[in-house]
């Protein structure tokens, strides 16, 4: 009997393959439901009833979700069913946790509906990336094109004046005439579909070894060109924008997906060395480094003062214990910018250690789905693209919850997905579908061969004893 296959499409010819639409409809319906029922909860705790925005609420986010999937059904028929409702999970419950905050702060709503409008923006870039990008393997053609926006969109704040490009110290938005966008958080995706082409095509010559060294297969001295140009970009994004989380995200993202490309240990050695000198050279250079790792090392030394917000952070987590003080029982409003940087103490407090690792249990699931369809799909530039977008999905979280829960110093990045800000859900809304464009062409079966009616038709072939 015949093991079971990773590949989909290797299944016995004339069986049909699912497309699992149906278990996406659920799921969805499960998302929607959990999300409804999170929303009567902080209603219920923190105001005594339902509010009766919450019957346009409930109607506005099943009606996102169900047009969604209808455009996956059409459009992306054998994607994973796993993709959207993890998002759809995620996305929900980081608009409880908005609107519970509103309650906190001003006793209605305030930051949740227009949260939910950038999500129906995300949405309307999804369902437009999956009509426009019919084929992944397309976007290589345009790779350097993509790169050149990436670096516009990425430097751009950095040359503009600090009044309209300068927030908390960091210059990485664009506000005009009361709209705001951080356009790192798209150049984040070109970047990657960029860094995926090239990889392709490079990755013969960056697999080269020059010698061996403690059993590392060193790259040649001349290789050493693009990692030490992504290295410089990353610093000189550190110095100007002042933005430690996209120099980190940039860098982290390149040197793991140049590892999956060459399958040489040796890159990421020597990622972690430069990444090692950078971080010594700008602490030593740069006050507002040196003042972030200063108080990641003793946030209780500057109470008063920087280790404020990392403080009431890890008094919230600790007050939310195993189980959580429940939604609407805690007091996550007392942490400086919950809404956006610390949206995942505020989960830790009114949910507890277990809450907050079923919601890190959702974005597991999520970038394992991702990197099951780079293992599954068949063309090196769609096996590249699905890893680069599900590492940039897991390491941004992992540098945010570093962060909030004290194991890293702070970077300004925003938890994908549950966060408050239009520009990073918009973005990992796009992000998402170019992962459910290329899990549709790994699952999709292959075309079925024509058998030739005639001797004529026959491909010739040449037998070798």
């Amino acid at each position: 009997m015949a093991g079971p296959t990773t590949d989909p499409r290797a299944s016995v010819a004339g069986a049909a393959v699912p497309t699992r639409r149906g278990t996406e409809a659920w799921l969805l319906g499960f998302a929607v439901v959990i999300t409804l029922a999170a929303q009567c909860i902080v209603d219920l705790t923190a105001t005594g009833s339902l509010r009766p925005e919450l019957a346009t609420f409930g109607i506005w986010f099943a009606a996102l979700w169900t047009g969604a999937h209808l455009v996956v059904r059409k459009f992306a028929t054998y994607a994973d069913p796993l993709l959207l409702p993890c998002v759809a999970v995620l996305t929900g419950l980081g608009l409880v946790m908005i609107h519970r905050l509103d309650l906190a702060d001003s006793g209605g709503d305030g930051d949740a509906p227009v949260q939910l409008l950038w999500a129906t923006i995300g949405l309307a870039l999804f369902i437009a990336v999956l009509l426009v990008v019919r084929d992944h393997r397309l976007l290589s053609r345009y790779a350097y094109i993509l790169m050149l926006l990436g670096l516009v969109l990425l430097t751009l704040p950095a040359v503009l004046p600090a009044s309209i490009s300068e927030v908390n110290g960091a210059k990485i938005w664009i506000r005009l005439a009361g709209f705001s966008i951080q356009p790192g958080e798209f150049a984040k995706i070109c970047l990657v579909v960029f860094f995926a082409a090239y990889l392709v095509d490079k990755r013969d010559v960056l697999a080269l070894a020059s010698r061996k060294v403690m059993g590392l297969e060193l790259p040649r001295g001349r290789d050493l060109g693009p990692v030490l140009v992504v290295w410089v970009v990353s610093i000189l994004v550190l110095v100007f924008e002042r933005d430690l989380g996209s120099s980190l995200l940039l860098f982290g993202i390149f040197v793991v997906m140049l590892y999956i490309a060459t399958e040489r240990a040796s890159w990421l050695v020597i990622g972690l060395l430069l990444f090692a000198g950078g971080a010594t050279v700008a602490y030593q250079t740069f006050g507002h480094v040196r003042a972030r790792v200063d108080t990641w090392l003793d946030p209780f030394a500057y109470y008063d003062g920087s280790g404020f917000q990392v403080a009431q952070s890890l008094f919230g987590l600790g007050t939310g214990g195993l189980f959580g003080a429940g939604l609407g029982g805690g007091r996550p409003d007392e942490v400086p910018i919950a809404k956006s940087d610390f949206i995942g103490s505020a989960i830790g407090e009114e949910l507890g250690l277990f809450g907050l690792a079923a919601v890190i249990l959702v974005y597991l699931i999520l970038v394992e789905r991702g990197l099951r369809t780079s293992l599954v799909v068949r063309d090196p530039f769609g096996k590249l693209l699905a890893a680069g977008l599900s590492f940039a999905v897991a390491w941004q979280l992992f540098v945010v919850l570093g962060g909030v829960t004290g194991l890293l110093p702070l970077t300004g990045l925003t938890t994908p997905f549950l966060a408050y800000g239009g520009s990073s859900l918009v973005a990992n809304f796009g992000l998402v579908a170019l992962l459910v464009r290329i899990s549709d062409a790994a699952r999709r079966p292959a075309a079925p061969q024509v058998t030739p009616q005639r001797l004529t038709d026959a491909p010739t072939e040449v037998v070798r004893p």
